[in-house]
Formats: C-alpha cells, sequence, structure tokens
C-alpha cells in the first residue's frame, strides 16, 4: 500500500512540476507556473514601433539574429544597426549580447520580426547620455571623422563632437594626426531637441594628470630641502618651480627672518633659491626659506661660541723650579 501511494505521489508531482536536468547533473523542477509565463511571454501583444530587447544568438556580416523570448526571432539589418561610419558587425556585435530594438515590421517575409537599432536609439540613446553625464562616466571612444574645429566620433550609435581645445591639455593646431585614435571622454554637453552632443578628453586627462601630480607630492618629505627657481611672485608670496611638475608657495612671513613688505625686495622671477618644505597638506606644498636661514644663524653662533673659547690663550708661564719659588723671598740679615 506504501508502495502505491508513493507511485502515485511521484506520479502527481511529475505532471505539475517537469524535471529537467542542469549541466551540473541536478535535477531542477519546473512549476507549470513557469512555463505559463513562458508561453505567455511568447505570444504577448506587439506592434510595429513597439521597442523590444532581445539577446544576440547569432551576427552575419548583413544581419544581427535576436532570441525576443518570442515565438519568432527578430532580425536587424545591417544599415539600421548603427549610423556610425564603417560600422562592422563581425566586429563590434556578439553573442549574447543585450540590445534593444524598434520593431519596423511584423514579418520579414520569413516569418521573423524586422527590428531597427538606430530607430530605437534616437530615443533611448539620449537619455543614457544624460545619465553618462549626470554620473561623470568616462567613455572610450574612437575618432571618426576630422572637421575644422575639432573631431567627429559616436557614443550609443550618436554622433559626438570633441572640440579641438578639448582634445588634449595642451594646445591642438592640427586634428588630422587624431584620427583613428582611441580616447578616454566625458559627455559635457547633452541636447536631445538640437541633436547635440558634446565630449571632452581635456576633462579626463587634466584628472589623471592631477592624480600623477598628487601622487608626486605624496612622495615628498616634510623637513627635507629642495631647490627650485621662482617662477612667479605674488603679494604674499613667491611660487617656486621645485621641478618634476611640482610648485610650492614660500609665503612672505617664510622668505626671510627680518620683516619685509614684499617678496619684491628679496627675490626676482627666474631666481634659484633653497627652500625647506614644511608640509604639503591637502596636496599643496609649502615652503620655508626663512628655516634655511635661521638654522645658518644658529649654526653660525654655535660655531662663534666655540671659535671664542678656543681664541682664549693664556701667555703666562708656569714654573715649579726651587729657584722660581725663592727668587722673591727676602731674608733678614
Amino acid at each position: 500500500m506504501a508502495e502505491e501511494m508513493t507511485t502515485q505521489e511521484t506520479t502527481v508531482t511529475g505532471a505539475n512540476e517537469p524535471e529537467t536536468a542542469n549541466t551540473a547533473g541536478t535535477v531542477v523542477t519546473e512549476s507549470m507556473d513557469d512555463y505559463k509565463r513562458e508561453v505567455e511571454a511568447s505570444f504577448r501583444k506587439l506592434s510595429e514601433g513597439d521597442i523590444i530587447s532581445g539577446t544576440v544568438i547569432a551576427v552575419t556580416e548583413e544581419e544581427v539574429t535576436l532570441d525576443l523570448k518570442y515565438y519568432t526571432s527578430g532580425i536587424i539589418k545591417a544599415d539600421q544597426y548603427s549610423e556610425e561610419p564603417g560600422f562592422n558587425l563581425m566586429e563590434s556585435v556578439h553573442a549574447g549580447d543585450a540590445v534593444e530594438a524598434t520593431i519596423i515590421r511584423m514579418d520579414d517575409g520569413e516569418g521573423n520580426l524586422l527590428l531597427s537599432k538606430k530607430q530605437a536609439n534616437d530615443i533611448l540613446a539620449w537619455d543614457k547620455l544624460n545619465q553618462f553625464m549626470e554620473e561623470n562616466t568616462t567613455l572610450k571612444v574612437r575618432v571618426k571623422g576630422i572637421v575644422p574645429s575639432g573631431v567627429i566620433t559616436y557614443v550609443e550609435g550618436i554622433r559626438g563632437f570633441i572640440p579641438a581645445s578639448h582634445l588634449s591639455l595642451d594646445y591642438v593646431e592640427d586634428c588630422n594626426p587624431w584620427l583613428g585614435k582611441e580616447l578616454d571622454v566625458r559627455v559635457i554637453t547633452v541636447d536631445k531637441s538640437k541633436k547635440k552632443l558634446v565630449l571632452s578628453a581635456k576633462a579626463v586627462a587634466r584628472e589623471k594628470a592631477q592624480e600623477e601630480q598628487n601622487h608626486r607630492i605624496s612622495m615628498l618629505v616634510p623637513g627635507s630641502v629642495v631647490e627650485g627657481t621662482v617662477e612667479s611672485i605674488m603679494p604674499y608670496g613667491a611660487f617656486i618651480n621645485i621641478g618634476n611638475g611640482l610648485s610650492g608657495l614660500v609665503h612672505i612671513s617664510q622668505i626671510c627672518i627680518r620683516r619685509i613688505k614684499s617678496p619684491k625686495e628679496v627675490l626676482e622671477v627666474g631666481q634659484s633659491v633653497k627652500a625647506k618644505i614644511l608640509n604639503t597638506n591637502d596636496n599643496k606644498i609649502s615652503l620655508s626659506m626663512r628655516a634655511l636661514e635661521e638654522n645658518t644663524t644658529e649654526t653660525k653662533a654655535d660655531e662663534d661660541d666655540t671659535a671664542s673659547i678656543n681664541d682664549y690663550v693664556s701667555h703666562e708661564t708656569a714654573s715649579t723650579s726651587l729657584g722660581s719659588l725663592l727668587a722673591n723671598i727676602k731674608l733678614d740679615s
């Protein structure tokens, strides 16, 4: 009787929860609800103009095939994938990629949905670009064209412009050498109504340069002495170029021991000086020339004291002879 009950229970369970084996050989139980959801998804109502998500399952030079979890597949022809000049499906699209596209025809003649990623981009890409700008995201792009005032590239299939002044930290006179180069950029302007996308490689380069400079500053040791050149003079002090792309400030109170009204009383641009590193707080280098002058003064004072002691010499001669002791003694006769 127990065996019959066990058999009946197994039969019922098998009817409601089919068993399948995964790649590890473990039996996975799927409920009828799972099948129901998949069936409903595969027969959901779709219309031309809808944006649908899918996963790339095949790529050729002419088209991309998507699994839409629908009763039929989706097809995106090469000319409907991207506006980017020279875009190559085989190089840029891979199996497993997630893609969003617009339905442009319910039947391509072979029972598949005909899709356009370009049309979906016109709606979705601008939201992504706004997000990139808000989150200060660094993007990698390739320069695809040259215009008189900058270069052209593409992000999310949208044409973007990098002004010559935003290509590098240095002045760029000729943009032609930049053609084909890969750049790290940030989005600085997004205007969907005008289809305007402006990018900057300079923003990323400036940030990297600042990080490198902060690292060099962190390697400096407070208390050590450096040599440098006066590069600029301000009412409150002077900036000293100490090399390796670093400059430090000598505050007017740290220029010399005596009180001065202007740094120009003591310093001039181009002058070579030595200074002591006081600190590198907040990645700013604080220097002192006065500290070295004080050290020199103290050292000289110590030397003078030592010299004074050494200069004292007695010119008297000491004698312990008996004749000397008795020379000044008078005896009464």
